[in-house]
C-alpha cells in the first residue's frame, strides 16, 4: 500500500496525511490576515480596536461612548452632573470567502514559496472586496457638509483638502490622527500642486522631496483605487480615525477533498463588520476630475 503524503504538524498532533504536503490552515489564516493589512488603508482610516472579540459571524460588540460632561462656572458652590453615558452596537454581519483548487499534479508546486504566492494572491482579492464595501459606505455618514470640486485640478486640489480641515476643525476634531483618502489622479495631481509650499507638510520640508505625498496640512494622506464613483463623481473621505470603526478576521481556512475531480480544494473565510461611531468626525469629498 502507498502511504498517503503527510507532513509534520509541531503544534502536536505529529504526522498529518495530507495531499498537499507543507499547507498548514492555521499559518495560511495568519499568512492572509497579515497580508490584508499590509495592503489595505482600512487600518489607517478607522478605530480597530475591537478587532480581537470577533469570536465569529454575527459577533457583535458593545461600544461605550463617552459621556459629555458639563463646565459651568464656579460661584462658591459645586453641582454634579449625572453622567449620561451611551452605547452602540457592532454587528459582525458581513463575509466574504475565496476558494481554488488544487490538482493532484501541481502537488509537486505544494512548497512555501507557493502558498505565499497564493495567499498574496487570495488576500488582495480580498482587500480590494472589502475595502470597497467599506469605502462606498462610509463617507456618506458625515453629517459635515460635503466638500464639493465638479472640476477638480491641480490648482484647486489643495484648498479642497485645506476646506475639509476647517470642516473638522469647526466641528472641534482634534488634530492628531486625521486622515483622508483620495484616487490616484487626486494624488496625481497633488504632486503637481503647490506643495512645494512646506507649510502644508507640518514638516517644514516639501513632500515632493521624495516624490511622495505622505502628509498635508495635518492630514495623513492615502491613495485608493475602492473609492465609490457615482456619474463621475469621486465620494472621497477626511477625517479621523475615531469617525468609524472597523473589524475583521478569518474565521475559517480549510481543505476537502473533491468529488468531481483528483484535487483539493482550498477555501477561506472572512467575517467583519464596521460602523460609523462619531459622524462629525468625517467630512465626505465630491471630487470631479477636470
Amino acid at each position: 500500500m502507498t502511504a498517503l503524503p503527510s507532513t509534520f504538524d509541531a503544534g502536536g498532533s505529529g504526522w498529518i496525511p495530507t495531499s498537499l504536503g507543507a499547507f498548514n490552515t492555521e499559518i495560511f489564516s495568519k499568512k492572509m490576515q497579515l497580508k490584508f493589512y499590509a495592503g489595505s488603508v482600512l487600518p489607517n482610516i478607522t478605530n480597530t480596536d475591537y478587532q480581537g472579540e470577533i469570536q465569529g459571524p454575527g459577533s457583535k460588540v458593545t461600544i461605550r461612548t463617552v459621556p459629555a460632561v458639563t463646565v459651568s462656572t464656579y460661584a462658591g458652590t459645586v453641582s454634579y452632573a449625572e453622567l449620561a453615558g451611551s452605547s452602540l452596537e457592532l454587528v459582525i454581519d458581513k463575509a466574504k470567502s475565496y476558494a481554488f483548487k488544487v490538482d493532484d499534479v501541481m502537488k509537486s508546486l505544494a512548497d512555501i514559496s507557493y502558498w505565499n504566492e497564493a495567499s498574496k494572491d487570495a488576500a488582495e482579492a480580498m482587500r480590494i472586496a472589502v475595502e470597497t464595501d467599506v469605502l462606498a459606505n462610509i463617507p456618506g455618514a458625515s453629517t459635515l457638509t460635503d466638500v464639493t470640486d465638479a472640476a477638480c485640478s491641480s490648482s484647486t486640489i489643495l484648498n479642497d483638502i485645506l476646506l475639509a480641515a476647517r470642516r473638522l476643525d469647526e466641528a472641534n476634531i482634534p488634530d492628531s490622527d486625521r486622515f483622508i483618502v483620495l484616487p490616484p489622479w487626486a494624488i496625481e495631481l497633488l504632486k503637481k500642486s503647490e506643495l512645494r509650499q512646506a507649510y502644508l507638510t507640518g514638516d517644514g520640508q516639501s513632500p515632493l522631496r521624495t516624490g511622495m505625498v505622505g502628509r498635508i496640512d495635518r492630514f495623513d494622506v492615502y491613495q485608493s483605487n475602492m473609492l465609490a464613483v457615482n456619474t463621475g463623481v469621486y465620494n472621497c473621505l477626511a477625517g479621523h480615525k475615531k469617525f468609524a470603526t472597523f473589524a475583521s478576521k478569518f474565521v475559517k481556512t480549510e481543505t476537502v477533498r473533491l468529488e468531481s475531480t483528483f484535487g483539493d480544494g482550498i477555501r477561506g473565510l472572512k467575517v467583519y463588520g464596521y460602523k460609523v461611531v462619531h459622524p462629525t468626525a468625517g467630512v465626505q469629498l465630491n471630487l470631479t476630475p477636470a
